[in-house]
């Protein structure tokens, strides 16, 4: 899989995130990508490097129809992640879909951009990304450890924690990799030599002690409050029939009405009169 191996700069981050909400934003008047694409290509900084970007995503969406090949292959600036979830929402199966993809991306650049980002919070971004829309764990893991914002230590337990997913439950893993559980074995005078690597804080420790056992949606939520990472997008699931509910209640009152006319003849007291008085004034007036 493609890897970067720096990060971009401030100004990059801004930009893509400018750009990932004006696709979000103008995707709702159904407009092809190409032409939003082309369109916001003469908003962007003409200083920053996303101008050229986008002439090669376009060159091959007029190829293939994707844009995701084309982010793979610029993996200088598009980092692996980036990729994948703009692969998954060009999946003609699925729930996730591109104005997902451009929401989660465009909080995820503004988030870099800021001066608040940390490893730990964009981590935790990603996982929760994962997690809520259902995407498959171990390409998004890999995805997410070659990511420049990780080095070597990080890359190794992401790497790490994708192989034990599923077999231990995640706030233990995120647990041992705390330094609360660092302090907690040498207070008990335990080594701790052949553990780790302690990557997150003292109160991430914590945090995943106490939802042990719990939803793990407790423990995001309790992460996203103390790490300041942007809220995770819920998918909307859209109903296909909105109005199936009104015109199944349509049917059974007919149906309804039916069942009592055929009680009615069956019992011989059906007098039709009454429903030409109910509805005369609606009756048009014949000229024989």
């Amino acid at each position: 899989m493609p890897r970067m191996t720096n990060m971009l700069e401030q100004a990059e981050y801004i930009e893509q995130g400018h750009l990932f909400q004006l696709l979000r934003e103008r995707l709702a008047d159904e407009m092809p990508m190409q032409e939003l694409l082309r369109q916001a290509r003469y908003e962007l900084l003409a200083t920053t490097k996303l101008p050229i970007a986008i002439d090669y995503l376009l060159t091959e969406l007029k190829h293939s129809g994707l844009m995701s090949p084309a982010m793979y292959k610029l993996d200088h600036y598009f980092t692996p992640f980036q990729s994948y979830l703009i692969a998954q929402a060009e999946e003609e199966t699925g729930q996730f879909t591109i104005a997902a993809a451009l929401q989660v991306l465009e909080a995820e650049a503004k988030y870099r951009s800021g001066d608040g980002s940390s490893p730990q919070g964009l981590f935790f971004y990603h996982f929760e990304v994962l997690c809520r829309s259902r995407l498959n764990y171990d390409k998004g893991l890999t995805a997410i450890s070659a990511d420049p914002m990780y080095d070597m230590p990080w890359k190794k337990w992401i790497l790490m924690l994708r192989a034990q997913i599923g077999l231990v439950e995640t706030a233990d893993l995120l647990f041992l990799a705390s330094e609360d559980y660092r302090d907690r074995m040498i207070e008990a005078g335990e080594s701790v030599e052949g553990k780790g690597p302690f990557l997150f804080g003292v109160r991430e420790g914590k945090i995943a002690f106490g939802n042990r056992r719990q939803d793990p949606l407790f423990l995001f939520a309790a992460m996203q409050r103390h790490l300041g990472y942007p809220p995770v997008p819920r998918i909307q699931v859209l109903d296909e029939n909105p109005d199936m509910i009104p015109q199944l209640s349509r049917r059974i009152e007919r149906l309804e009405m039916r069942i009592k006319i055929m009680e009615e003849e069956k019992r011989g007291g059906l007098d039709i009169t009454k429903f030409y008085e109910k509805h005369k004034d609606q009756m048009p007036d014949l000229d024989l």
